[in-house]
């Protein structure tokens, strides 16, 4: 590594993937275990890797983020397909060069302090998410008419490698509450009845609230947490579940001819988010461990121990769409296809059918009234 400026900006380790028949540089095919050739059409064999899949030290990790050097400062790139020279946008370290289109991927050891070490690889092609995002936007009830245009169209979509953080961890958690135990009384009650003031015993329903304590211990297992600010996170979050017991060891050869992020979500602030997910898991568990008809569950404390995560990238086919000047964004689980994202809806469509539901429900009331079985219906009541 070099520096080329006084401006902190510094020349960045690229690894090439050439074609064994043409030279060209290749890409990673969704679904194999190849790097295709797009002009001579040789696919190339990914050498496959056993290595473990390593949970890493949580507390550890954190002393050593402590010490670590500041990152390195923007990434200048050379391509060496047509010579030019460029930069990423700084949470980009694979995509394609600007201006002749080349594969490039960036090493991220400068960038950031921690790598990813597994991946899940595309298992879905373009045509093939394409088909889903079509299915998708066509089955969206009350959308605009462009965004059923726009599944019909050719717009791109584009293929991001999308880092995310997973946490295992041990919790025992302490908690005080109280448990609701429902029971009935008999109780006179007053109530009009054809106009007439009556009297009227019913069973009415208390609870009985008894103080409560106790523990609850549970261990959570590859909570999986979206690394990035790219995309909203209760989009990503929707894409789950992920086939993590799936996950290969990391290597550049799978994203080549894809985008890819560094992570932008620190390692504490990915573990604060987990938390917040156990915590939803656990509150289930004090309710459970409570019992009753009904809890209440005043406070709790957890403690985590043996804390470890990992760092991978998932793979996401994207896509934005814009109207009435704002943009929503979509994403396809690149390993199963599963479709999320932002939508519009048409106030007009929504109204249409507001005001064809309210003529059909009238029209309805118009032919019991006509048949008489509306008196009828008043009458037994």
């Amino acid at each position: 590594m070099s520096k080329i400026s006084n401006k902190n900006i510094t020349e960045t380790k690229i690894d090439r993937f050439p074609c064994s028949q043409c030279g060209a540089l290749l890409v990673f095919k969704p679904g194999s275990q190849h790097l295709t050739c797009q002009y001579c059409g040789t696919e190339n064999e990914i050498p496959q890797r056993f290595d473990e899949i390593r949970e890493y030290d949580f507390s550890q990790a954190l002393k050593e983020l402590a010490h670590a050097k500041p990152a390195a400062g923007i990434a200048q790139i050379h391509c060496d397909a047509c010579g030019a020279g460029f930069k990423f946008a700084s949470s980009v370290h694979a995509g394609d060069c600007p201006f002749c289109g080349a594969a490039i991927v960036t090493s991220t050891e400068q960038a950031r302090p921690i790598t990813p070490k597994s991946l899940l690889p595309f298992a879905i092609d373009h045509n093939q998410a394409k088909h889903q995002f079509r299915q998708w936007l066509n089955s969206l009830w009350f959308a605009p008419s462009k965004v059923k245009k726009y599944a019909d169209s050719d717009a791109k979509l584009t293929g991001v490698y999308i880092p995310y953080w997973t946490f295992d961890s041990d919790t025992e958690t302490d908690y005080f509450g109280a448990r609701g135990d429902i029971y009935y009384v008999s109780e006179e009650v007053q109530t009009v009845r054809d106009g007439k003031l009556v009297t009227e015993v019913r069973q009415v329903q208390h609870i009985n609230w008894t103080p409560v304590s106790g523990r609850v211990e549970r261990f959570f297992d590859d909570v999986l947490v979206g690394a990035s600010r790219s995309l909203p996170r209760q989009i990503i979050d929707q894409l789950e579940p992920w086939d993590l017991a799936n996950l290969i060891p990391y290597d550049e050869s799978y994203l080549s001819g894809f985008n890819s992020e560094y992570y932008q979500v620190n390692l504490d602030q990915g573990f604060d988010e987990a938390k917040r997910k156990m915590d939803n898991a656990i509150y289930r568990d004090i309710a459970f461990d409570i019992g009753g008809d009904q809890q209440r569950i005043d406070r709790f404390n957890t403690r985590h121990s043996n804390t470890t995560f990992k760092h991978c990238l998932l793979p996401v086919w994207s896509a934005a769409f814009r109207y009435q000047n704002k943009a929503y964004r979509f994403i396809i689980n690149g390993r199963t296809g599963k479709v999320q994202g932002e939508r519009p809806y048409s106030y007009w469509k929504i109204a249409f059918a507001v005001i064809a539901g309210t003529l059909a429900l009238a029209g309805i009331l118009m032919l019991l009234d006509r048949s008489g079985m509306l008196q009828q219906a008043q009458t037994y009541r």
